[in-house]
């Protein structure tokens, strides 16, 4: 048995910490070797079960007996509003496919997974390369960017809009709802509840409008199963909608961003992708989406379980009530599993990663975010070849939410697009700007807040994991 309060170990190290979220590996690492089966009291107080070694987490990804519903945690009600998205429970937004067992879940589930089969997400590729392109068109003049502001933000929030049928001129507001959810402490207090509800609002209005006027998007095809005997309530279809945009977007930010991060760390696997692309072979780009999956993924923990019964996992007992939390990056660093697991390596064939889940919650966007994933790497290492970080990797910041990883910002520098051969970098003179700088014309700024007080990346005095 494993228990994280032997005396014949060491003490556990800190965790949720500044230095912890800019490199959570080691401390994970010592986790897996002395105490696989964690408890721990998180940052809000509530204490869980940390499962980190690949098979267990494997296990517990797919145990019935580990609940998504909130109602089994054993906490207080106070300690019950401390799990899962900030506001969505004063919303009425928590009927969703990531707080749901079956037999709901699998009704739900089946209604929106047309939606993401290989030939939905195929049909929707020319899409995905439209968006990437215009973004990249709106800063690669400048010869400077914040990939995460300018373009890895913006990319997943337009797709996921246009997929789900958000009018063009609601968008807007769209993205700064969801650039409040993903700032983590990086915003005004209860800033993420207030968007939660605003979105919650106009979801409801959204569906009204369409009962009027369908179309062919996501919205309106749970409008549809609706109508014909689906059972699917206006609560279920704004709770949908809702976490299809939220669980739809952060993770292929942090997709994009981490991936971009990785290969400019590691710039003799970033040649190697380059020199694949340019020979028109597109196998290495593949395997090595899946390889920065599982290096530095954009989901940490998988999202809430509760014990329904006693159980044991990893020879440790867990009571029922009890929240455990799968450390789905520690699972993907498991040297039992994977050889090297530090090492990147792009070519990685047997890379059976748990990066997007297991089981019957594995992440219905995958899919989707796989295609802009691939699209947003190629895109930049082609068109930016000399692509580089502009700035020490030491003074990045790390967002400190609690189930996903991703960078605050991303400053990259590159020999501006179009300038001559051997001419001096900066922007050409009489390149027209956008409307706005780092913003394709006649779009909104790539990310909401601009200098604007909380906004991700300004400030270091607020803590991680709030």
């Amino acid at each position: 048995m494993h228990d994280s309060n032997d005396t014949n170990i060491p003490p556990a190290p800190s965790l949720f910490t500044w230095e912890f979220a800019s490199d959570p590996y080691p401390a994970y690492a010592w986790l897996r070797e002395h105490a696989p089966v964690h408890r721990t009291a998180l940052p809000s107080g509530v204490e869980a079960w940390l499962v980190t070694r690949y098979a267990d987490a494997r296990q517990a990804l797919a145990d019935q007996r580990l609940s998504k519903n909130p109602v089994h945690h054993s906490e207080s009600a106070h300690g019950k509003g401390k799990v899962g998205i900030p506001g969505e429970r004063s919303a009425n937004l928590m009927t969703h496919l990531l707080n749901i067992d079956p037999p709901d879940h699998t009704r739900l589930r089946r209604l929106v997974s047309k939606a993401f089969t290989p030939r939905r997400v195929a049909e929707f590729t020319p899409r995905v390369q439209e968006l990437t392109d215009q973004l990249i068109d709106g800063f690669a003049a400048k010869g400077e960017a914040d990939l995460i502001h300018e373009f890895a933000f913006p990319l997943p929030i337009y797709a996921i809009c246009d997929m789900l049928g958000v009018p063009p001129e609601d968008q807007d507001d769209f993205r700064d709802w969801a650039g409040m959810m993903i700032r983590h402490g990086g915003g005004p207090r209860g800033g993420v509840a207030r968007s939660v509800k605003k979105m919650r609002t106009y979801l409801a209005e959204l569906i009204h409008r369409k009962r009027e006027d369908l179309g062919e998007d996501l919205i309106s095809g749970l409008i549809r199963a609706s109508d014909h005997g689906e059972h699917l309530t206006e609560n279920e279809a704004a709770a949908m909608a809702f976490i299809l945009l939220f669980a739809g977007f952060e993770t292929t930010v942090n997709l994009i961003g981490n991936g971009i991060y990785a290969l400019l760390r590691h710039p003799g696997q970033r040649e190697r992708l380059q020199r694949a692309l340019a020979e028109g072979d597109e196998s290495l780009l593949a395997t090595g989406i899946e390889e920065l999956l599982r290096y530095d993924g954009p989901v940490e923990l998988a999202t809430w379980r509760f014990a329904t019964q006693d159980l044991t996992i990893g020879g440790q007992r867990i009571a029922a009530g009890d929240p455990v939390l799968v450390v789905l990056a520690a699972a993907d660093r498991d040297p039992e599993r994977f050889a090297e697991p530090d090492t990147l390596d792009l070519s990685r064939s047997d890379n059976q990663h748990l990066g997007y889940g297991h089981g019957i919650h594995y992440c219905l966007g995958a899919p989707l975010a796989r295609l802009e994933g691939r699209t947003a790497l190629a895109t930049l290492l082609r068109r930016l070849p000399d692509l580089r970080l502009n700035t020490e990797p030491e003074d990045l910041r790390w967002r400190g939410g609690l189930i996903m990883r991703g960078l605050r910002t991303l400053p990259v520098a590159f020999t501006p697009e179009g300038t001559p051969k051997g001419s001096p970098g900066g922007i050409p003179e009489g390149t027209p700007k956008g409307t706005q700088e780092g913003a394709p014309e006649g779009t909104p700024e790539a990310f909401p807040g601009g200098t604007r007080e909380g906004n991700p990346g300004t400030t270091t005095q607020e803590q991680p994991y709030a």
